[in-house]
C-alpha cells in the first residue's frame, strides 16, 4: 500500500510541478528570477516634484535596503554600473479615511505616494522597465491617543514602494 501510494506520487510529480510555473515550456524552476547578466546597479537619487522634502533620500535608503537583501546585484555609482535605476517621485497626496465623531478632526489618515521610474541597461541603452504613476498607499492614525506621525504613515508607503519596485525588476514570469 504504502509503495503504491509513493509511486503513486511520484507519477505524479512532473505533472505538479508544471502547473506551478507561468512558463509552460520550462516548469518549475528554483534558479533565480533575477537577469544573471548584470552584476552591478546604480540608484542615484530620484528627482521630486512634490512639495515635501526629504522622501528621495528616503526612498533610495529604502531602495538600497531592498536591493541589497534580494537581488544578488551589488550597488555601485553610474559610470561604473551595468544598469540604472532612475526616476521621479511626481506626486504626495494625504486623504482622511474616518474622522472623529464629535470633533470632526481626523481619526484615519492616508499617504499615497507616486513615482515614475526606468530601469536603463547603461551598456547599450536599451530601457529595461519602464514604469509611470507607481504608487504606493499608507494608513496611518494621528488620533490624540496613538499620535503617529505623518513621517510613519510616508515611512511606511515608501517602504512597500521600494519593495513592490525591486519586485518589478526580476525577470519576465
Amino acid at each position: 500500500m504504502i509503495r503504491t501510494a509513493f509511486l503513486l506520487s511520484m507519477l505524479m510529480m512532473p505533472v505538479i510541478l508544471t502547473g506551478c510555473s507561468s512558463n509552460r515550456a520550462g516548469g518549475y524552476t528554483f534558479s533565480q528570477n533575477y537577469d544573471d547578466s548584470i552584476k552591478t546597479i546604480a540608484v542615484p537619487i530620484f528627482k521630486n516634484e512634490t512639495l515635501q522634502r526629504g522622501l528621495e533620500i528616503q526612498l533610495a535608503e529604502s531602495l538600497n535596503k531592498q536591493i541589497k537583501s534580494r537581488t544578488p546585484w551589488t550597488l555601485t555609482d553610474t559610470a561604473r554600473a551595468d544598469t540604472s535605476l532612475i526616476g521621479v517621485i511626481t506626486n504626495h497626496t494625504l486623504g482622511q479615511l474616518s474622522r472623529v465623531p464629535g470633533t470632526g478632526l481626523a481619526q484615519e489618515q492616508t499617504i499615497s505616494i507616486t513615482v515614475r521610474f526606468e530601469w536603463r541597461d547603461n551598456r547599450s541603452g536599451e530601457i529595461l522597465v519602464a514604469r509611470s504613476g507607481y504608487t504606493a498607499t499608507s494608513t496611518f492614525v494621528p488620533q490624540r491617543q496613538v499620535g503617529e506621525r505623518i513621517e510613519e504613515g510616508e515611512r511606511k508607503a515608501i517602504d512597500e514602494l521600494a519593495q513592490d519596485m525591486i519586485s518589478d525588476l526580476r525577470q519576465s514570469w
